[in-house]
């Protein structure tokens, strides 16, 4: 399993990586184009790797944005959900619904995966405990875990604060926390990555 680009630091980590996340349906609700939050992303530091998540574009378009995203980004670019389209990109991440689909085995589930993506690399979203002692058994490159904060799209109910934190050292996976996380959060390992997604548009004038 080739999971190099995911290894963390071996000091405790107090300032993790920007995993940016570009969503098409922020992008379309904050009428900004993916050119322009591609080219604004430029001014932040280190971003090695982005997702790229479309819920509801075809195929084509999707191919079309993960093409533009090749042209003007030079790090690690995963794909949402979208096996069918993992040549062009470097790896896939799959919600917990996502993977079961494949088979309520969880280890089959990935086996079949894995035939599809190689030994790209490999993301699931785990959202307490009991998911990530689960995904330690699971040939897996990274976790996301959330959602760390309330947001527009996470209510309270679904927040795991410090508490979820806590649960994040009992992953032997390299952690990326999601879900209302500031561009100034710090954090220790194994949280490699802080997932930023609607903290990439500041300082972006929209058309709104």
């Amino acid at each position: 399993m080739s999971s190099k680009k995911m290894q963390p630091k071996k000091k405790r980590n107090c300032n993790p990586l920007i995993y940016a996340l570009i969503d098409k349906e922020t992008l379309l609700s904050k009428e900004v184009s993916l050119s322009e939050i591609l080219q604004h992303i430029k001014t932040f530091p280190n971003i090695p790797i982005l997702q790229y998540r479309n819920k509801s574009g075809s195929l084509e378009e999707k191919r079309a944005d993960l093409e533009m995203i090749r042209s003007m980004y030079g790090g690690t670019l995963i794909v949402n959900d979208t096996v069918e389209l993992i040549a062009y990109a470097d790896g896939l991440h799959l919600g917990q619904e996502d993977l079961r689909k494949y088979s309520a085995d969880l280890h089959e589930a990935v086996a079949l995966v894995r035939k599809k993506i190689g030994t790209k690399l490999l993301g699931l979203s785990t959202h307490n405990k009991a998911e990530i002692l689960e995904a330690n058994s699971l040939e897996l490159d990274y976790i996301g875990l959330g959602a760390y904060r309330a947001t527009d799209t996470k209510s309270e109910a679904n927040v795991g604060g410090q508490a979820l934190l806590e649960a994040a050292k009992h992953s032997k996976h390299p952690v990326g926390i999601i879900g209302g996380v500031r561009l100034d959060d710090s954090f220790e390992k194994p949280i490699l990555y802080k997932v930023i997604g609607s903290g990439l548009y500041q300082g972006l004038s929209s058309k709104q």
